[in-house]
């Protein structure tokens, strides 16, 4: 049987992204996005709702994300669905699906916004997996 886990999404920001560190020293940084969906319900009334994920990147890309991304800043992700469960404090089991980030683009902001902005858009690959460690180097990806 053939499977496919791909996940393209475009957002904000809901907070600042949040920088640890693996026992091996690799960056992981944790942040959530917010898409919003509009559309005209039968009733001819505008409807809208937002959607909240839970993103997760590693390597350089995490520390890029880190270092140039702040809470509603807009941001078009790639990644797949990974499924995280665990024993909470009271002893019961938790569970809750997240998108680890193969790559990224920092998105402008619309003019007047007062968000980031600046020049055009840059795609910065997220390969730098814990099992995948990239030569990476300092330069500034936009």
């Amino acid at each position: 049987m053939a499977n496919f886990n791909k996940v393209i999404l475009l957002g904000n920001l809901t907070r600042d992204p949040q920088l640890s560190y693996l026992p091996s020293q690799t960056p992981v940084v944790d942040f959530g996005l917010a898409t919003n969906r509009r559309w005209t319900g039968q009733d001819g009334q505008q409807r809208e709702e937002a959607c909240f994920v839970d993103c997760r990147a590693f390597g350089k890309p995490a520390e890029t994300i880190n270092k140039y991304c702040k809470k509603g800043r807009p941001l078009l992700i790639e990644g797949r669905l990974t499924f995280d469960s665990w024993t909470g404090q009271d002893g019961t089991k938790r569970s809750k699906l997240r998108v680890t980030i193969e790559s990224f683009q920092f998105v402008s902001s619309a003019p007047g916004s007062g968000q980031g902005g600046g020049g055009g858009d840059s795609q910065i690959p997220a390969n730098d997996s814990p099992m995948d460690q990239g030569s990476g180097g300092d330069d500034i990806p936009f």
